[in-house]
């Protein structure tokens, strides 16, 4: 940069009233300027070459502004984030970060921040986030609709644990009790509420709302649940929350573990009374909604953890559903793989007639961690690069970031004088692997990756630290 230029840009950051940090694109920080707030809790020349995990200690791939923006190359701008800074402080900050591209690539991210501490700043995100309930909000979507699109015939299985999911389901659909349905990431769960709202004789013709519980803080989710009243905190107006929209429909509340407990609380008398009142509000609404959540893991050990209260899980569990893994119900793979192939012959004009033997052994061999979800991003994988009209194992994604193989090795085949690794490099190697492929799986996506392995979020944070996955993934291209 011409010196000039460069005093005029450091001139003019100075003088913002907002925090600059700027990072390279292995999110290590090479400029940083705060006004005298000092929300990040560390000094410029203490920050310069620092990861931003380790100047954020609490900040995890999947919870980075930063991470974000780097894997996915487009803006996130107004992000409300908490989180501890440098000295462990509690800090809470409305965030637009940037990335910075040259030559078409992403090679930084640069972000504007500064403090949160207005109350009315928070009730115009409240305020916009009912406006546009479809915005996306921590990568994730907060979703409004008022159809359900599937029903019980888009559910693909003849094995007897389908059947008998299904035979229960259909049971259950006049019902006005509530459900909770238990799966792993990548089982369908979704599919089955719209099927069983779909099914309803009565709601069928009013509203489905779905919410990712996981997609909002609980300041948020409390007002778009409840709705807000005119004057109850600055800038609120008078909003109808989701269970007044949802009124004699069904309201869909996805990963309900990941919700507040002290909201649980909130949701627990509504399904108990049917009695609502908003957010500083004095009146109170009767509503007449279904409540469906779902929870992917087994919902015992969402309680031991205090994930979900005790209360709430007996309230829900009152009709519980549980969808199985794919490993459990194989013999419905053949008919999945027909479906996803007939499925994206007409979206991608394709002409694809099955699938060979061998891939067929695969199929049956592999353990899906990723469940129907995994199957059907294989077969699209597939059927974007294949050439002929039979998906052999060449078309298979079978890279050094996916290891689409039987769980273990055949030791009967293993000659008797093949070299024997070391143990702890076999089983770094072996774990290495297998976050690989859960992160392929989700796509990039590290909150995602974590449930698919059943382990802490920091965890894993931990594990791909140190096999250093996230430049691997960056050499690879993908997000």
């Amino acid at each position: 940069m011409n010196p000039d230029y460069k005093f005029l840009f450091e001139s003019m950051l100075m003088h913002l009233k907002q925090g600059v940090l700027v990072v390279d694109v292995n999110a290590n920080v090479i400029y940083y300027n705060e006004p005298a707030t000092h929300i990040a809790g560390i000094n410029p020349e203490e920050a310069i070459g620092k990861n931003i995990l380790d100047i954020f200690p609490d900040l995890t791939p999947e919870t980075s502004t930063f991470y974000h923006v780097l894997r996915g190359g487009k803006p996130l701008i107004d992000y409300v984030q908490t989180y501890l800074n440098y000295k462990g402080e509690k800090v809470t900050t409305l965030t637009s970060t940037m990335p910075l591209l040259r030559g078409g690539e992403i090679v930084g991210a640069m972000e504007l921040y500064r403090a949160l501490s207005d109350i009315s700043q928070w009730s115009q995100r409240i305020v916009s986030l009912q406006k546009e309930p479809s915005k996306k909000v921590s990568d994730q979507k907060a979703r409004i609709e008022d159809k359900a699109q599937y029903t019980f015939d888009d559910i693909i299985g003849n094995s007897a644990s389908m059947k008998n999911l299904i035979e229960k389901a259909r049971k259950i659909v006049d019902s006005s009790s509530p459900v909770l349905i238990c799966g792993e990431t990548g089982t369908g769960k979704e599919l089955l509420v719209h099927a069983i709202h779909n099914a309803n004789r009565i709601r069928r013709h009013k509203p489905f709302i779905a919410q990712n519980c996981a997609a909002l803080p609980k300041t948020l989710l409390e007002g778009i649940l409840f709705g807000t009243t005119s004057g109850s905190f600055t800038g609120a107006k008078d909003k109808p929350g989701l269970f007044e929209m949802a009124n004699e429909g069904t309201l869909y509340l996805d990963e309900i573990n990941s919700m507040d407990t002290e909201l649980q609380a909130k949701l627990l008398r509504v399904l108990q009374d049917g009695v609502i009142r908003r957010i500083g509000g004095i009146k109170t609404e009767i509503v007449d909604v279904r409540v469906i959540a779902s929870i992917n893991e087994h919902p015992l050990k969402a309680v031991e953890d205090g994930r979900l209260r005790e209360d709430l899980y007996y309230r829900l569990n009152v009709i519980s559903l549980t969808i199985p893994p794919l490993r459990e119900r194989k013999e419905d793979i053949p008919l999945l793989v027909q479906h996803f192939i007939k499925y994206y012959n007409e979206k991608l004009g394709k002409n694809i007639l099955g699938v060979s033997r061998e891939v067929m052994d695969i199929f049956l061999n592999y353990s899906w961690p990723g469940n129907v979800r995994e199957l059907k991003s294989i077969i699209e994988s597939a059927m974007n690069f294949m050439e002929g009209n039979i998906i052999e194992v060449k078309d298979l994604p079978n890279n050094d970031n996916y290891f689409l193989t039987a769980d273990m090795p055949d030791m009967d085949n293993i000659p008797k004088n093949s070299s024997v690794p070391a143990l702890n490099d076999a089983l770094n190697n072996f774990e290495k692997n297998l976050i690989l492929k859960a992160v392929t799986i989700a796509n990039g996506n590290f909150a995602e990756a974590a449930r698919i392995l059943k382990i802490p979020r920091q965890t894993l944070h931990n594990k791909v630290k140190k096999y250093g996955i996230k430049k691997q993934f960056k050499i690879n291209g993908m997000r």
